[in-house]
């Protein structure tokens, strides 16, 4: 078959983003690097004094705040940019999501210290159960919420 009608004739076609596996392995890499970021910053806190109730809980809020912070901007420019909108309810969702996974990060996190055998482990395996939990919900209502990708309106 021959095309009769000029290239410039047709609409081009948006670029297609990473596919579901794509952003898999972006969300991957990204929440790797901030895990250990957040990891650094809880065991840091806990290092100077923060290792004792209710500080530990103070300690693993701080070290949430800022390896998801770091994981939302890193994620909108590089894992979910397709998604990506300018606006207070990309904002605001943000917030919301964040909002909540920072109680189940944290809840959970409190209750490991709780039922975890003592181990010199112990504090560690409790910050990644809360951070797999935490990172699931995370990705799901990042994916499907905040950045979902909306449906171009046609003129």
């Amino acid at each position: 078959m021959v095309a009769t009608e000029p290239q410039s004739d047709q609409a081009q076609a948006a670029p297609a983003g990473p596919g579901l596996l794509g952003q898999l392995i972006r969300f991957g890499v990204i929440g790797g690097f901030c895990a250990l970021l957040d990891l650094g910053t809880y065991s840091l806190l806990r290092a100077i004094g923060m290792d004792a109730t209710p500080w530990v809980d103070v300690a693993r809020a701080i070290s949430f705040v800022v390896g998801t912070t770091t994981a939302f901007f890193l994620n909108r420019r590089f894992t979910f940019a397709d998604g990506r909108r300018d606006g207070n309810a990309q904002v605001g969702s943000f917030v919301l999501l964040y909002a909540v996974t920072f109680f189940v990060a944290v809840g959970v996190n409190q209750l490991m210290l709780h039922v975890l055998p003592e181990s010199g482990w112990k504090a560690t395996l409790a910050w990644v159960v809360s951070q797999a939990t935490a990172t699931v919900i995370n990705f799901v209502m990042l994916k499907w919420v905040v950045f979902r990708v909306r449906p171009v309106k046609e003129n």
